[in-house]
This record gives C-alpha cells, structure tokens and sequence, in this order.
C-alpha cells in the first residue's frame, strides 16, 4: 500500500465513522412508543436539524409547535411547521439570544400534560443564550472568547456559562415545568456528561459557584465585576423531577465505527482513548511517536497498524494565526513524522467545522512539512503561532467537508503500513 492509498483509507474510514453518528436512525429509535399526546419540540444545537427532521417524520402531527436553533449553514430547509433559526457560534450574537427568547416563549404556560420533546447536540452552549438580570450579551461575549483562548477544557469552559444564563445549567427544564421534558442528547463531551453537553440546559448541575470561581483562578480570567458577582451567587438547580435524558451517540460510537473499518481492511487496530484531553499540539506529537515507534519495529509485525483516539483537545492562543484544535494537532503530528514514509494521520471534527474554518481538520503525512517549506513557509513557527490553517493549506492537506449534521467531538487516526 503507497502513501497515496494510506490517506486514502484514512479519509474513507473518517467519513465511515461519521455516517455511522448521523442522528436520525438513533432518535427514531429513542422516539419509538416512547411519546403521546401534544408535543412541543425545541431542538439546539450542530446536528438540531436532522434531530428534528427526524423527529418530525416520526410523530407528525403530534408536534403542535416547535424551532429549532442551529449553526449558521446547518439548517438544510423547512421542516413542516417548525420554525428555523440559524444563529452565531461559537460566540453568541443577538440572534442567537432571539431565537432562545422564542423557545421560552413556546414553552410557556404548558400543563403537566404536555411534553417537551428536548433535541440536544454539540455547539448548543453558545447557540441557546438567554442571559440573566444583570448580563449582557457583551458580557457573554466577552468571557467566552476568553475561555476559548485560554486552553479550558469543555466542562471547565460550561461550568462558567451555566452561570451567566437563564436556560442553561438545568435552568430551561424549570421553564418548561410543570411539563414533562423527554432529551435526546447527541454527546460532544468525553465522557458523556449530560449536565455539560450543550451547558446541560435541562439536566441537574453537578458542579457549583465555587468551581466556576475555581475556573476564573486557574486560567486568570479578567472578567468585569458583574460577571464575578453572578458566577459567585447564580446557582444551579440540582433537583429536576420533569426530565427524562436518553444519550443516542457519542464519540465512543465515533471511535468504534472507525476501528471496525480499519480491521476489516487488514490493520491492527489500537484504541487509545474515547475521552483525549490535552494541548492539540502535544497529541498530535503522541500520534508522532506511535508512529515513529510502529515504523522502527514494523520488520516484526505482520500487518499494517492504526492507533485511535476521540475526544476535545484544546488550544492555548499564543499567536494571530487561524486554525482549530484539529488543524494544530495535525500540523504538529506533521512535524513529528517528517520523512516517514507509508505514515498517514488524520485529525477530523466530526461536525465538518474546526475552529473559526471552512476545514474539518487535517490529513497529513511525511511530506506534510517539506510541502510548508516549499511553500516559503516555517511550519513550526506557524505551529507556534497557531497558524495551522494557513500551513496545511499551502501542503493540500486541509481536510474540508462541509456541516456534516451531526456533533460528537473529533476523531484521530494514525496509520502505518
């Protein structure tokens, strides 16, 4: 097998895994017998429209009412009588606080009689935003950016927003009493917690003002006055007697899916982990030296090897560059495996978007890096710079998808034949 047909592989067991977490078949599963009477539906989130598509081809007329609230270029058309938002990520904008409005509003005044059929996917924190008394959507704004320079991880990063919102943090579920609210929860998170997917907007919160004070401390947010004094008071319930969650598909699927396609094409196949969480710089040096280690001793294998892993890395900004936490591990597992050949890695968000790009990730291989140089270009000064875009781009080795409909965190494949 050339080099040519390694990527090859790479890209067609990716795509495999990601056909594999397409939500619909798994929320008319988690839908079957399990609803009756009026329904109203509020979906959020990168995969809410095909969540509702799909629950709209299954109940039908049982929907009274509904919206859905998705990524900008998510929405794929109507969907019967539900209305559409398309709205801001990762930072929230002022539509993205309308459309939360108009969710509340569709909720408003039900019986414990009624359901709230609660579609839940990745990308819902900042997509549903109802700021509380007291916050502005600058103030929001201005914290998240924050966050997501600083190198927090996913649950550190939710626990700040669960208090700076009226909806997130089990706080929606409470506008929906006293109806029932049935969640079908697509997991972006590792580990699946329910209270940190989206911000847990309809499940108890496990975590408290102390651990979001915690947070600001570790990373040393420079957050005004009134953002402080609402993290330190603002909590969140930790009872919820109207909710019934069901998890349909997470990374684990996203891993699993990818491992059995590889085996079948004759690889011996290592998962290392379903729940990765470190500086995408550094995992992309790990998947590096796995390969460098399977190349050394590849006289006494039999076979071709792959090594897996999923989860959310994170980025610290250091530079002006563009990029996501898929590009940068790229480029640096690039750098790890300059001039090895027959070595292939792959590093894909499974939503199609990574970062502030039209990427989805990267697929890189020994050549990777003498293609930057040709380029006129210094990959590890773009590395450090977080300029991981701009380098994969001048090697062709962006990998770019488009919104793929579905969110469960990102997948990252190392083969050697």
């Amino acid at each position: 097998m050339n080099n040519a047909a390694i990527r090859e592989t790479a890209v067609s067991a990716a795509k495999y895994a990601i056909e594999r977490v397409l939500p619909e078949q798994a929320v008319k599963e988690a839908l079957a017998g399990n609803i009756e009477g009026d329904i109203v539906l509020v979906a959020i989130g990168k995969a809410a429209w095909r969540m509702a598509s799909a629950a709209y081809e299954s109940l039908g007329s049982q929907i009274v009412r509904g919206c859905v609230i998705t990524k900008d270029g998510y929405s794929m058309g109507p969907i019967g009588t539900l209305e559409i938002f398309e709205a801001a990520h990762p930072v929230p904008e002022q539509r993205n606080i309308d459309a939360a409005r108009r969710a509340v509003s569709m909720v408003d005044g039900l019986t414990e009689k009624d359901t709230v059929l609660f579609l839940i996917s990745g990308g819902g924190s900042a997509l549903f935003e109802l700021p509380p008394d007291g916050i502005s959507l600058g103030d929001i704004a201005g914290m998240t950016s924050q966050l997501l320079a600083c190198g927090a991880n996913i649950v550190e990063i939710n626990t700040l927003r669960k208090r700076v919102s009226s909806v997130k943090g089990g706080r929606f579920a409470q506008f929906c009493a006293p109806a029932r609210v049935y969640s079908i929860v697509l997991s972006d998170v590792p580990g699946d917690r329910p209270d940190s997917i989206a911000s847990g907007p309809a499940f108890p919160d496990s975590g408290t003002c102390g651990d979001a004070l915690a947070v600001v401390r570790k990373y040393g947010l420079d957050l005004p006055q009134n953002i402080l004094e609402k993290i330190s008071v603002y909590e969140t319930p930790k009872k919820l007697d109207n909710v019934v969650t069901r998890i349909t598909g997470s990374g684990v699927v996203l891993c699993e899916a990818a491992q059995k396609f590889l085996t079948e094409k004759g690889f011996s196949v290592t998962l290392l982990t379903t729940t990765l969480d470190c500086e995408a710089s550094e995992g992309g040096a790990f998947f590096a030296a796995c390969a460098c280690e399977a190349a050394r001793t590849r006289k006494n294998r039999a076979s071709s090897v792959a090594f897996i892993a999923g989860g959310e890395p994170v980025v610290k900004i250091k530079g002006g560059g563009k990029g996501g936490r898929c590009q940068e591990m790229a480029l640096a597992a690039a750098l790890g495996i300059q001039g090895l050949e027959n070595a292939v890695f792959a590093a894909i968000g499974s939503d199609g978007t990574d970062g502030p790009t039209d990427a989805a990730g990267g697929v890189v291989d020994g050549g990777t890096a003498r293609k930057i140089l040709s380029a006129g270009l210094d990959p590890h000064a773009m590395l450090s710079g977080n300029d991981s875009y701009n380098a994969l781009k001048a090697a062709g080795d962006l990998f770019i998808t488009g919104p793929t409909g579905t969110n469960v965190n990102d997948l990252f494949l190392m083969l050697v034949e």
